[in-house]
């Protein structure tokens, strides 16, 4: 029979095909087995209006065959088959879909709940091409007594002749390409790594995909056996069902066990440990889609790593899209774990990635209220749980708040947790604000390393005194979390050693002004002895017992200071402006305020000692371990 040509403009398609669409080889046996089940689904359909058909859902199958031996992979349906006619429209024709057709005829009457048509562009049967060296397709027609077969060996053209075929439905027989130093094409005849393949992306297709598996098995034992006898093996072929077909998020919640769940996410996403929580959707309305979504109980090892890939598995209709959709899930969320599948999804040519974003938008809303939901669920009534929670992915929700200028922080605000002064529980800001007392004013909070430095500060001695509380800020992050947050309730964050931190009566501010001018000559003593090591020295507002103290002044905190130096590897590192501040009150004052009208060299090495002290206190570096030594050693005789 005369070979027929494909159009000029198919021929570049199909080479496209080939070459360009597909960024992986492998996603040929997802498109041709979405064909055959979107054939499936055709006679299906027809069944329920047709009693003529004769088959009923559970009959339906997709068989593959591999053989090693012709170097063929033969992927057979019994759906409705192909007339001479469709070959010639459906194969023949680059870029005609016969599904999408069908699915515009079934949408204008009334569609049959649970039929879901995969294929849309009529170009994924072309996929096998890219393995493939030449493609056989037998197909007889629902209500036909004729078959034919369809041939071609590529872009160079094809055959449409007569052929023998008993039974309805197609086969599509791939002759596998030769193996080069560059392609293993002989993989795909192996029938661990076709097993995988189905797994991977066609694992909720809802037609049984089926194959006969090489095993191996212990041979039963003979009765006459020697006491040495060893164990002798066996192999046998067994048809096995590759696809699970109803995936647990088609079904309704009420119907799923939290052992269900559990398994399935260990299962799917190689976790040992169940998850924190499940969240389970089921959405209709602008577009109709379903999610699994769950929040693990720790980060994967390079989870705070570049090389961590964020994303939720997208599928449409059951079938794998893409296996991490970075844009369903904010970074701040990244830590989820999940499957989206939809039906409406606006899928590009090669079905690997979307068309365009407002679907990708929607979803994303979604995911994002729903995992915000759910864990203000836990920390209101699951604190263990959210606790341990927090403890992997604090990080993640702090920096959340401070990235993109905080356009997120109103969403994560109330999901944070800082040690505070009121207990050793963790409290989130709202359990703070339920504490503040009635003439409170800021949220107050003091900055160290670790909660027993943060906790040892002399500096919020008065805060504590009139009772209020206070938060200790211990990560990194956590000061740029309050400067970006600015207020929580309205009540603004201060820093308890700040000099504004509590607010003064006219009585109060005079007799601090009065005190500050009758001390200055000790102040202005103690600066010009220590130079441009600080910016300022003060007498402090903040302490009580404790003699001294360094703050900051500007937008710069010390603990920012400490960050800063770490990224920067101490080398032109943004500095606060030091402020070191003296307790009027202390004996060590008194002791200063003398040496500098009697003894102004001693009151020079008291000035050097109390800002070393204040830097201890702080916890930065002493500048001069050995002179610090001497220092104190020199006053001590």
């Amino acid at each position: 029979m005369a070979k027929k040509q494909f159009k000029a403009e198919s021929k570049r398609l199909l080479d496209l095909m080939i070459n360009s669409i597909y960024t992986h080889k492998e996603i040929f046996l997802r498109e041709l087995i979405s064909n055959a089940s979107d054939a499936v689904d055709k006679l299906a359909y027809k069944a329920l209006t047709d009693d003529k058909v004769g088959l009923n859902r559970s009959d339906f199958q997709i068989v593959i065959t591999p053989d090693r031996d012709s170097r063929t992979l033969t992927i057979t349906d019994n759906g409705i088959g192909m007339t001479k006619e469709e070959l010639e429209k459906n194969l023949g024709t680059i870029a005609r879909s016969g599904s999408f057709q069908f699915k515009q005829e079934m949408d204008k009457g009334e569609a049959a709940e649970g039929v879901d048509i995969i294929g849309q562009f009529g170009v994924g049967f072309y996929s096998a091409f890219m393995v493939a060296d030449a493609v056989t397709v037998r197909s007889r027609a629902y209500g036909s007594d004729e078959a034919w077969e369809w041939k071609s060996n590529g872009a160079d053209g094809y055959t449409v002749e007569p052929c023998e075929k008993a039974d309805v439905g197609s086969e599509v027989i791939l002759h596998i390409k030769a193996d080069t130093e560059e392609e293993d094409y002989g993989q795909y005849l192996e029938q661990y790594r076709l097993q995988g393949l189905v797994k991977k992306y066609s694992d909720y297709v809802h037609t049984p995909i089926r194959m006969e598996m090489t095993k191996s098995r212990q041979k039963e034992k003979p009765a006459d056996a020697p006491e040495d006898y060893k164990p002798e093996y066996e192999s046998y072929t067994e048809v096995e069902t590759l696809n699970s077909m109803v995936p647990l998020w088609q079904r309704p919640k009420s119907q799923v066990t939290r052992e269900e769940y559990n398994q399935f996410y260990k299962e799917k996403f190689g976790d040992w440990e169940d998850p924190l929580a499940v969240i389970h959707i089921a959405a209709e309305g602008q577009m109709e889609y379903k999610a699994l979504l769950f929040i693990p109980a720790h980060a994967p090892f390079d989870y705070y790593s570049k090389d961590y890939e964020k994303g939720l598995q997208l599928y449409s209709s059951g079938v794998l899209i893409m296996d991490k959709c970075p844009d369903v899930v904010p970074d701040y969320f990244s830590f989820v774990k999940g499957i989206v599948d939809s039906p409406d999804l606006p899928l590009n040519i090669s079905r690997e990635t979307l068309q365009h974003t407002r679907a990708l938008r929607i979803i994303a809303s979604t995911v994002e209220k729903k995992v915000k939901a759910e864990l203000m669920k836990l920390q209101k009534e699951e604190k263990e749980t959210y606790l341990k929670f927090w403890k992997a992915f604090s990080r993640q929700l702090k920096y959340g708040a401070v990235s993109d200028y905080g356009a997120h922080k109103d969403l994560l605000q109330d999901l944070l947790l800082f040690p505070s002064s009121a207990g050793e529980e963790l409290t989130a800001l709202a359990g703070y604000q339920e504490r503040m007392k009635e003439d409170q004013q800021s949220i107050f909070y003091l900055s160290a390393e670790s909660l027993d430095k943060a906790k040892g500060l002399p500096q919020g001695e008065r805060v504590l005194d009139r009772g209020y509380e206070i938060l200790y800020f211990t990560d990194e992050v956590d000061e740029f979390v309050a400067q970006t947050l600015g207020a929580y309730g309205e009540k603004p964050f201060k820093d308890a050693g700040a000099a504004d931190a509590l607010p003064e009566s006219e009585e109060e501010k005079a007799e601090n002004e009065k005190k500050a001018e009758a001390n200055k000559p000790v102040l202005d003593f103690v600066k010009e002895a220590l130079g441009d090591k600080v910016f300022d020295v003060r007498l402090s507002k903040a302490l009580k017992s404790a003699p001294v103290c360094m703050t900051a002044e500007g937008g710069v905190s010390l603990e920012m200071e400490k960050y800063f130096q770490r990224m920067e590897a101490g080398e032109g590192a943004i500095k606060a402006q030091r402020v070191l501040e003296l307790n009027a009150d202390s004996p060590v004052y008194g002791a200063l305020a003398q040496a500098v009208g009697q003894d102004p060299e001693k009151a020079k090495k008291y000035a050097e000692l109390l800002y070393d002290q204040a830097l201890i206190i702080a916890g930065l570096p002493v500048e001069d371990t050995g002179k610090y030594t001497e220092l104190v050693c020199s006053l001590m005789v």
